[in-house]
């Protein structure tokens, strides 16, 4: 007995059937698609938003300190950023990609640096390139000693970080803003006749840091990145030798490269750790002590524990994270980050 019904698609009458009518069902098919072709692609489309959108961009502004001088963190990994300045750095900016990478969040990393150079100059020279396009979150910094001019004076810097917030905010009204207050400069300590000479090796720190606390008061300023400060930290756990010029203690590593200057690898990697954790929100020690891009620069488990632990330590000092550190009961050997 022949079962079958009409049903009108498109004002075609197709006749279906369980045994008599297969071609009129593979016209139906071919009907019913067409009917919804609009409407797959407005919601592969509306997918594809949802997914672009998910990824947040993130522009590192700043000098050396930022892409690494001195160090193998300069061209690390180039290819996982994009340089603005098409120079080929990796820097600090890829470090903190790698670990977003590794905790499985997606960031799309920029960074625009010219060494020795101030925030004025990324104003005077390279608006058109930090403005094309609005960014999400953006980390930036000035010159080591607040103003090169005058060491130790905060005013220059807070009158450059107030118009460049207000730059990038114009760019992205919901923009988050942060500033690094950077490390203490050996060679301005340890030397003679020099701005820091002879004070104790966490003054610059916190001097520089005091400098960062009065921009962050201006309009569109989220926090201060307080790497100084987590150098600090590092050397009181007994991890980094407090003075490079008479020779590092043994078992400790120094956070500064030949030049007593610029950091070495461990200094650029305790500053992306702590990028990570201020723009995250995240325990740095989540990362664990196998964290691939400490291994591909050559540092033991050891090291990139303590520097994780630094970290956090002063993150937490700031309520920045909460605790969260990576357990893990197998011991396993570290391994090579692979593709980012």
């Amino acid at each position: 007995m022949l079962m079958s019904y009409r049903k009108n698609i498109n004002a075609h009458v197709v006749l279906i059937g369980f045994t008599r009518y297969s071609r009129a069902i593979k016209i139906s098919r071919v009907l019913t698609m067409k009917l919804y072709m609009p409407q797959i692609a407005a919601l592969v489309l509306m997918l594809n938003s949802a997914f672009v959108s998910a990824t947040t961009s993130v522009l590192f502004i700043g000098n050396s300190f930022t892409y690494g001088y001195g160090s193998a963190t300069k061209h690390y990994r180039a290819d996982s950023v994009t340089d603005l300045n098409k120079e080929g750095i990796g820097g600090v900016p890829a470090l903190f990609k790698s670990f977003t990478k590794q905790v499985g969040i997606d960031y799309d990393v920029y960074l625009e640096t010219r060494g020795g150079s101030a925030l004025d100059f990324h104003l005077d020279k390279k608006s058109a390139l930090i403005g094309s396009q609005p960014w999400d979150q953006v980390v930036m910094h000035g010159y080591s000693t607040l103003d090169s001019k005058k060491p130790g004076d905060p005013t220059e810097l807070v009158n450059t970080v107030a118009k460049m917030s207000a730059f990038l905010h114009g760019l992205n009204p919901q923009v988050e803003v942060f500033i690094t207050a950077t490390w203490s400069r050996a060679d301005l300590i340890y030397q003679t006749d020099r701005h820091w000479s002879g004070t104790p090796i966490e003054k610059m720190a916190i001097d520089v840091r005091a400098g960062y606390n009065k921009a962050a008061q201006v309009p569109y300023v989220k926090a201060v990145n307080a790497v100084g400060e987590a150098w600090i930290r590092a050397m009181e756990l007994g991890i980094a030798d407090t003075n490079p010029y008479d020779g590092i203690e043994f078992g400790k590593i120094s956070l500064w490269s030949w030049d007593y200057y610029h950091a070495s690898n461990y200094g650029y990697y305790l500053h992306a750790l702590m990028a990570f954790g201020n723009l995250t929100g995240l325990d740095p020690r989540t990362l664990g002590e196998n964290e691939c891009s400490g291994f591909e620069l050559g540092m033991s488990k050891h090291e990139i524990n303590m520097l994780q632990q630094a970290a956090f330590d002063q993150l937490i000092r700031e309520n920045k994270v909460k605790a969260a550190p990576l357990k893990s009961t197998e011991s396993t050997y570290p391994k090579y980050c692979g593709a980012m």
